[in-house]
């Protein structure tokens, strides 16, 4: 027992971090290899090692994952400062790592960096798949960039091959993620890129891209839903989120057999911005007007919501709260006070709505059994649960109030 604890104990040491060792980055010319500013990290590596996202076998491990910027050609390479020798650890292997990513990820890189650094001189030769729906310039740092959404479906020759590729970064920044089903035609995809110029001539760097799948809704339209939306740590916190949302979905309100647009399962980040776009197009609507929302919410809302803008009714009253607040006035104890009976009016319906279930018991259960039953449902403790998702509530909507602010 001694034996295996120490054994345990000195194999430890060969423990290391995915998160941590593994570098990204994109890259467009040879010198932005060794320029570490352009490096990034993984936010998600257990679905590729494991819930504890560790590596075993290696000290000082370090892994590259290039991607050339355009083409999305792949170079991957590992180094360590010592691997663990199964002689001396009761024959325990090392994690083949190399064989671990290429596996998950489905792909086929170069471990010869001067045949990665060949292939950039081909990057030239790319352009993007599809239409171009929108292009918008940004300003940061003193220059000037300039990006192009374009969409394009698995019928466009070569879409499918630079789809395998561009998937990847998924198993990444996207939790729980799965391939989708290319074959069925009703996906369409949406691709952000920045463009720029070398020696002239135009170049594009991939930026994100979101996945969108058309669900039939009764009797004869259609339910876009989002499935995927990506952007890349370089370009991150810059708006360009918000822009591909936009772009979907002013292309989606456009078609009049389209019903209203859907999310699948949506992160907490994806969430807010899902709100900032709805918010900054809804702000437009008469019925969104400031005295219309210190109304409160209505039918008005509702159908010029869903009819103009595609959203639909559980979206539009989150809408309409966090518009209400950013017309309300805090110092205002009675308008403050009207905002919030409002919103703990719509968190409490689920309450009524189990009060109206234990009155039912009551005429069924034993004592000891509705006691069981009832237990955690005193009204005390129902105001508190109240009052704490109010809180919670404010919380998520003064960031998109701030963010508004900025426009």
């Amino acid at each position: 027992m001694a034996e295996m604890s120490l054994l345990r104990t000195a194999m430890e040491q060969y423990v290391c971090s995915a998160n941590e060792a593994i570098t990204m980055k994109l890259v467009r010319t040879p010198a932005d290899i060794d320029d570490d500013d352009k490096n990034f990290c993984p936010e998600f590596t257990h679905q590729i090692f494991g819930q504890n996202e560790n590596i075993f076998g290696y000290k000082d491990l370090k892994i590259h994952l290039y991607y050339s910027a355009a083409q999305l050609n792949y170079y991957l390479s590992k180094s360590c400062s010592e691997k663990v020798d199964p002689a001396r650890y009761d024959g325990v292997q090392a994690d083949d790592v190399t064989r671990m990513i290429i596996e998950k990820l489905g792909i086929h890189p170069m471990d010869n960096l001067e045949s990665f650094v060949t292939s950039l001189g081909k990057e030239s030769n790319f352009t993007p798949s599809g239409m171009m729906l929108h292009s918008y310039k940004t300003h940061k740092d003193g220059v000037d960039q300039q990006f192009e959404i374009y969409k394009v479906d698995m019928s466009v020759a070569g879409f499918r091959e630079y789809h395998e590729k561009l998937q990847t970064f998924l198993w990444w920044f996207i939790d729980a993620v799965s391939y989708i089903d290319v074959d069925d035609d009703r996906w369409q995809f949406y691709l952000l890129f920045e463009k720029f110029t070398v020696d002239g001539a135009a170049r594009y760097s991939i930026v994100g891209y979101s996945t969108v799948y058309k669900y039939y809704a009764y009797p004869n339209k259609i339910r876009p839903r989002v499935s995927q939306m990506l952007v890349l740590p370089p370009y991150q916190r810059q708006g360009h989120g918000a822009q591909l949302l936009e772009t979907i979905y002013i292309d989606y309100r456009q078609d009049l057999d389209v019903l209203d647009i859907t999310v699948e399962d949506p992160s907490d980040d994806f969430i807010r911005l899902r709100d900032f776009v709805d918010c900054k197009a809804c702000m437009h609507l008469s019925s969104f007007s400031p005295e219309c929302l210190h109304q409160g919410f209505s039918d008005q809302m509702v159908q010029e919501a869903q009819e103009k803008l595609k959203i639909n009714k559980k979206q539009t009253r989150r809408i309409y709260e966090i518009l209400r607040l950013r017309v309300t006035d805090e110092s205002n104890s009675e308008q403050f006070k009207q905002y919030r009976l409002d919103i703990k009016k719509r968190l409490n319906m689920p309450y009524q709505k189990e009060k109206s279930d234990l009155e039912k018991m009551r005429k069924v259960l034993k004592p000891e059994e509705l006691a069981a039953t009832m237990a955690g449902h005193s009204l005390q403790e129902r105001h508190q649960n109240l009052e704490k998702m109010f809180q919670e509530q404010m919380e998520d909507y003064r960031k998109i109030v701030e963010r508004l602010a900025m426009l």
